[in-house]
């Protein structure tokens, strides 16, 4: 398996409005995706894009309201009302040899791939496997590459 970049970090919230506003009043973003709600995983999602160096993009900051409280992100927040970082996203290159080199190491993969928030195929590794830390492997969107 190649680790790719690291695509994102997803920040679960209980008031996604709110931490747009924080994001943009406080941490002076200036690119933040339209909110939309991803059915599959229950949960109103935007990103908040950060600069690269040279133009090219950065990290995305991934805020995730879930729309259901017995959600994956809600049961996570019960446990943490405030939020704060749910995951990190790295990318491969692909995902199904990731998600079989994975499991070829012993870890758990939490389900098998699916459509994430954007538009590629995802994994998650459960934290316990990651040195704590829920891990989401995402297929490198096409467009990257």
């Amino acid at each position: 398996m190649k680790l790719g970049r690291l695509n994102h970090i997803g920040v679960a919230t209980p008031d996604l409005d709110a931490s747009i506003a924080f994001y943009r009043d406080v941490m002076g973003a200036t690119d933040i995706t339209t909110p939309f709600v991803l059915e599959s995983q229950q949960v109103r999602v935007c990103f908040v894009n950060t600069p690269g160096e040279n133009g090219t993009a950065g990290t995305q900051i991934e805020l995730l309201q879930p729309t259901a409280p017995d959600s994956a992100v809600g049961k996570w927040l019960e446990k943490n009302p405030l939020g704060g970082q749910h995951h990190i996203c790295y990318e491969v290159p692909d995902i199904h040899a990731a998600k079989a080199w994975f499991e070829g190491q012993g870890k758990r993969v939490l389900g098998d791939p699916r459509i994430g928030a954007h538009g590629t195929l995802i994994i998650f590794v459960h934290p316990k496997d990651m040195g704590g830390m829920l891990t989401e492997i995402m297929e490198t969107p096409r467009e990257a590459h």
